[in-house]
């Protein structure tokens, strides 16, 4: 014998299905505050008044006609960098590596040249996933980028 579908069991399955949903919001809610925070910058008002010196450097850096590209190597960070298409050696670099989410502090990072427009980094690099700012200073001239590194 079956039994009959009731407005009990209906307030019942109501509470379980939209409990489910809740619980789940609220863990994912949870999880998200914890990893990022959502600050980028610390006061979005002196960063729009900076906004234009920004653009500024990022077209005297365009004009350069610099490129470079991170890449693991040898248990640590190999910096490649061209000027026009030629190799850029001689050129002073430092890097910090941060993971995405912060949740290993960042590492300072120092390299010397290798040749060819290649630059090891002195302090190895633990495996993970990290996200490298790099400064290439020559001749008055300041080059910056940001690469991510894998593995």
């Amino acid at each position: 014998m079956t039994r009959p579908f009731t407005g009990r069991h209906m307030g019942i399955a109501m509470v379980a299905f939209f409990g489910v949903i809740i619980s789940v919001n609220l863990l994912m809610a949870t999880l998200a505050t914890r990893s990022f925070g959502g600050l980028i910058v610390a006061n979005g008002y002196v960063a729009s008044r900076q906004y234009n010196g920004w653009l500024e450097a990022a077209r005297t850096q365009d004009a350069l006609g610099w490129t470079a590209a991170v890449a693991r190597a040898d248990g640590g960070v190999e910096l490649i960098a061209t000027a026009e298409g030629a190799a850029l050696d001689g050129a002073a670099v430092t890097a910090t590596a941060s993971h995405p989410l912060g949740r290993l502090p960042a590492r300072s990072l120092r390299f010397r040249a290798i040749g060819q427009g290649r630059y090891q980094s002195i302090e190895p690099l633990p495996a993970g996933r990290w996200r490298v700012h790099a400064t290439l200073r020559k001749g008055g001239n300041d080059f910056r980028m940001v690469g991510d590194i894998a593995a």
